[in-house]
């Protein structure tokens, strides 16, 4: 396994994270939450053996019982983990038991190292942008928590550019504490953050950990161009609610599996770590968060790491994936031509 700064930070953690959005004990049986504490237990022992300290949870997950099961899993190994969860969703129907304000933030910190188990947790994310909170409060209270010892690092998620701009601009101003990373939706079939939040992260040293690489499977290769959707997966059920997160170009997707399936050959690698593999060779990436219904997911996951694709063979993905440019980026790109 192959580790790596987090963000502009110097905490290290595996290329390869383990999302436990699937965990969901033994009484959450939901479209996502599928695995038991007992096949809990054992996919994370296996994560750390494999070399994953990097694991990523969200307090929302099952109402809190995800961040329990993960909590419970690690048990006494939690001193070799670097734990990751976030804030921001409805917790109840109490309406301040929702959003980015100071009160939703302390409970909410305080509720996840309780279910965690832990006394710090070491990346804490606000979940998604809240428009009723001022960005001031929520940043001097993600600062109340790093001073308190609760929260060692601090990060966003699902932000635009401008968003997290702008945070960064106020916690400079104030003197406070800046995020150091970005949780964001990222795969081979979905380049749209590289129009401008890659070169935000870039310019200002965040961490980009990318979620969904595999856009709900479909660069597994499991899904074929005129061919029936595999039983049991995730993306096959077309009415679940989750699948809106994985927005993708299937009639484009469909050629791009097959070119991961050509070149993976080349290195006696699946198409999932092909796809995967491509993604750790994109600028600023500290991290690729793969969930892990079983021990043979988490291997196959695992096998992104440790290898690299060649420039060319890079190259290519890139072509045949590249998104269209939006305005006014491929009018600045004109410009700079002339």
């Amino acid at each position: 396994m192959i580790y790596r700064y987090l963000g502009n930070s110097g905490l290290k953690v595996s290329e390869i994270c383990l999302g436990v959005m699937t965990f969901g004990g033994d009484t959450v049986k939901n479209e996502l939450a599928t695995v038991s504490q007992k096949e809990a237990d054992i996919i994370t022992l296996n994560a750390l053996e494999l070399g994953i300290n990097f694991f990523d949870t969200a307090d929302v997950y099952s109402g809190g019982i995800t961040e329990t099961v993960l909590g419970k899993a690690l048990g006494n190994r939690r001193k070799e983990a670097v734990i990751a969860t976030k804030v921001r969703f409805a917790m109840s129907n109490n309406p301040n038991d929702t959003g980015l304000s100071r009160s939703h933030i302390i409970k909410s910190c305080e509720n996840s190292l309780r279910r965690l188990g832990t006394e710090f947790i070491d990346l804490y994310q606000i979940h998604s942008f809240d428009a009723g909170t001022p960005l001031e409060e929520t940043l001097r209270a993600l600062e109340q928590l790093i001073e308190s010892g609760k929260v060692r690092y601090i990060g966003c998620s699902n932000l635009t550019a401008w968003q997290t701009m702008k945070a960064l601009a106020i916690s400079e101003k104030l003197n406070l504490e800046k995020f150091i990373t970005t949780q964001l939706y990222y795969s081979i079939g979905n380049r749209d953050i590289e129009h401008e939040l890659v070169p935000l992260c870039i310019d200002q040293h965040l961490g980009i950990l990318c979620w969904s690489p595999l856009s709900g499977g479909f660069f597994t290769g499991k899904y074929r161009k005129n061919s029936n959707d595999p039983d049991g997966s995730r993306r096959s059920n077309r009415q679940a609610s989750s699948l809106k997160y994985w927005p993708v170009d299937e009639e484009k997707g469909f050629e791009i599996v097959e070119q991961l399936e050509r070149i993976g050959k080349n290195y006696d690698k699946t198409v999932a770590q092909t796809a995967i593999n491509w993604l750790l060779r994109r600028p600023a990436i500290s991290t690729v968060i793969t969930g892990a219904r079983s021990i043979t997911q988490l291997r196959e996951n695992a096998g992104a790491s440790d290898w690299q694709l060649t420039k060319d063979d890079v190259e290519y993905l890139d072509t045949i994936s590249k998104p269209t440019v939006p305005y006014p980026l491929w009018h600045q790109m004109y410009s700079d031509e002339r």
